[in-house]
C-alpha cells in the first residue's frame, strides 16, 4: 500500500497546487496590506505621528504633501529602524482543556533602513514651489507565535485536514479513502511561527503655496517589499493514547502514533502604487508661533501580490517508522489587493517653542478588496468575509514637543490608539493597539539635525491553529520601536 499512496502523490499533488489557494488567500492578507505602518521618521515619532498639520519635512510624503511647501532650504535626509516583537502566548479552545499549557515567550527584530530623502525649493516670486523625492519604508511585518499545551479535547489539526488529497493521507494518518483517521485529538500541540519583511516606497512630492498662508500638495508612491511567514506545528500524543491503534488499516507499521508535524511556508513579492493629496492652512499674524490645521487623502493602493507557498510535514510510529512527503505540495499565485481610503485631518499650535499636535484619520476596512488574479469564487468569497469580519474605524494621535532655546534641545512625547478593525473586537478595548513615544531632537549650527524616537505599543491579539476557537492562540503583544533620523540643510 506504501508504492500505491507514493505513486498518487505525484499525480495527487497536482490538485493540490489548486486547493491550496484556499489556505493561502484569505481576508486577513488584505488588512496586513491596509493597516497603515508605523516607521515615518523620528520627529513625527517622537510626537506620535501627529503630524497632518505639521509635515514640514519629507515625512510630508505620508502624512500631508501640503507641508512641503513650508520648506525653505535644500534638505537632504537619512535614517535607521529598529523594532522588536515581543508576544506571550497561551493556548485554549471551546471543548478543551489545555491543562499543562503554559504562556511562553517569543520575539523577533529587524533593523532597516528608514528614509532617504531630498527636498528643494524652486525660487519663485511670491509664495512658494518645492519638489521632493525619497524612499520610506512604510510597513513593518515584524512578528513571532510560539505556544504549547496538551488538549484534552476531541479536535486536532489531522482532523480538519482530512480528505484523499490532504497531508494526513500521504503520511498514513488515514485509511486508503483519506476521510477517517482513529485519532480523535488528545494531543500535546506546539508550534512556531515566525513573520518578517517590509514594505518601502519612493515618494515623488510636489507642494505649493497657491494663496497667502494656503498650501497644497500631492504625492505619488511606488511600493516594493516582501513578506514571508514560516509555520512549524506539532501534535504529539504524549500520553500514549494510541500506542495500541493502526491509523492505517492496511499497513501494520502505522501502529503506535506519536507525532505529526506540519510546515507551511508562504512568501510574498510585493508591488504597487498610489497618491495622496493635503492642504495646510497656517495663520497669518501667527506665521511664527501659531495654529496649523491641515487635511490628507490617501486614495486606495493597488497592490500586486507574487506569491509562492510551500507545504510539507511527516509522520512518526511507534517502531520507528518516520513517513515524510517525497515532494512538498506547492503553488505560486498572483494576485491582485485594493486597499482602502484614509481620510485625515489634524491641527498644531506652537507658543514660545511649546507644540500641540493632534490629528485623527478615519479609515473604513470594508473597502479592501481582492479585485484580480484569483478565480471568482474564491475573490467573491474573501470579499464576503471582509464585508462581514470589518469595520470602520477612526485613529487617534497626540504630540507635544519643547525646544530648550539655551541649548536648542527638543523634547518630545505623543500618544497613538489604532482601535482594532474587527467588528467582533468593537467593545473589547484590549485588542486595540496603543502607543506610548518619546523622543530628542538637536539643530546644530541651524544646518544639522540629529533626532531620535522610541515607541512603544502594546496589544492583545487572537489566532487560530484550524477551526473556530478550538485551538486558538491567546497574544500578548509588546511592540519596542526605534528611529534615527539625521537631516542636513543647506
Amino acid at each position: 500500500m506504501h508504492a500505491l499512496k507514493k505513486t498518487m502523490v505525484l499525480v495527487l499533488s497536482l490538485l493540490a497546487l489548486i486547493a491550496s489557494d484556499i489556505f493561502a488567500q484569505n481576508a486577513g492578507d488584505a488588512l496586513r496590506l491596509s493597516e497603515p505602518g508605523l516607521a515615518s521618521n523620528a520627529r513625527a515619532l517622537g510626537m506620535g505621528n501627529a503630524y497632518t498639520a505639521l509635515s514640514d519635512d519629507f515625512s510630508a510624503s505620508s502624512f500631508n504633501p501640503a507641508g512641503f511647501a513650508l520648506i525653505k532650504r535644500m534638505e537632504f535626509a537619512g535614517g535607521m529602524f529598529y523594532s522588536k516583537f515581543n508576544n506571550s502566548t497561551s493556548l485554549s479552545g471551546s471543548g478543551a482543556d489545555y491543562s499543562g499549557g503554559v504562556k511562553t515567550n517569543y520575539s523577533n527584530s529587524t533593523t532597516k533602513l528608514d528614509n532617504l530623502s531630498f527636498a528643494f525649493p524652486f525660487p519663485t516670486l511670491r509664495g512658494s514651489l518645492v519638489f521632493a523625492i525619497g524612499y520610506n519604508k512604510d510597513k513593518d511585518f515584524n512578528g513571532a507565535v510560539n505556544f504549547n499545551g496538551y488538549n484534552s479535547g476531541n479536535t486536532s489539526m489531522i482532523q480538519s485536514l482530512l480528505g484523499p488529497r490532504d497531508l494526513p493521507y500521504y503520511l498514513y494518518l488515514t485509511d486508503s479513502t483519506g476521510d477517517n483517521t482513529p485519532i480523535n485529538g488528545k494531543l500535546n500541540q506546539d508550534g512556531t511561527t515566525l513573520s518578517k519583511g517590509s514594505i518601502g516606497k519612493w515618494a515623488f512630492s510636489g507642494a505649493s503655496e497657491v494663496a497667502p498662508n494656503v498650501f497644497v500638495g500631492a504625492t505619488l508612491n511606488v511600493y516594493s517589499g516582501d513578506y514571508s511567514r514560516t509555520r512549524d506545528y506539532y501534535e504529539e500524543d504524549t500520553k500514549n493514547v494510541y500506542r495500541n491503534i493502526q491509523t492505517d488499516p492496511g499497513d501494520i507499521t502505522t501502529r503506535g502514533f506519536r507525532l505529526f508535524y506540519f510546515n507551511d511556508i508562504l512568501n510574498w513579492d510585493i508591488s504597487g502604487w498610489d497618491a495622496n493629496i493635503g492642504f495646510l492652512y497656517q495663520m497669518n499674524k501667527y506665521r511664527e508661533y501659531g495654529l496649523r490645521i491641515g487635511g490628507n487623502i490617501k486614495f486606495p493602493a493597488h497592490y500586486i501580490i507574487k506569491e509562492n507557498y510551500t507545504v510539507t510535514g511527516r509522520s512518526e510510529f511507534a517502531d520507528g517508522q518516520v513517513i515524510s512527503l517525497n515532494n512538498p505540495f506547492e503553488s505560486s499565485s498572483e494576485y491582485d489587493i485594493l486597499t482602502p481610503y484614509i481620510f485625515s485631518c489634524g491641527a498644531a499650535f506652537n507658543y514660545k517653542g511649546a507644540v500641540v499636535s493632534a490629528g485623527i484619520s478615519y479609515i473604513d476596512y470594508t473597502g479592501m478588496e481582492f479585485t484580480g488574479g484569483l478565480s471568482s469564487m474564491l475573490m467573491a468569497l474573501n470579499n464576503k468575509d471582509i464585508k462581514e469580519q470589518f469595520r470602520g474605524v477612526v485613529n487617534y494621535n497626540l504630540g507635544a514637543e519643547y525646544t530648550i532655546p539655551e541649548i536648542d534641545l527638543r523634547v518630545r512625547a505623543g500618544f497613538m490608539m489604532n482601535p482594532s478593525p474587527y467588528i467582533s473586537d468593537q467593545n473589547v478595548s484590549d485588542y486595540d493597539k496603543k502607543y506610548i513615544t518619546g523622543g530628542l531632537g538637536f539643530l546644530a549650527d541651524e544646518s544639522f539635525a540629529f533626532d531620535i524616537a522610541y515607541a512603544y505599543g502594546w496589544w492583545k491579539d487572537i489566532g487560530d491553529n484550524y477551526g473556530v476557537n478550538v485551538s486558538r492562540t491567546n497574544q500578548d503583544i509588546k511592540s519596542r520601536n526605534m528611529i534615527f533620523t539625521v537631516t542636513y540643510r543647506f
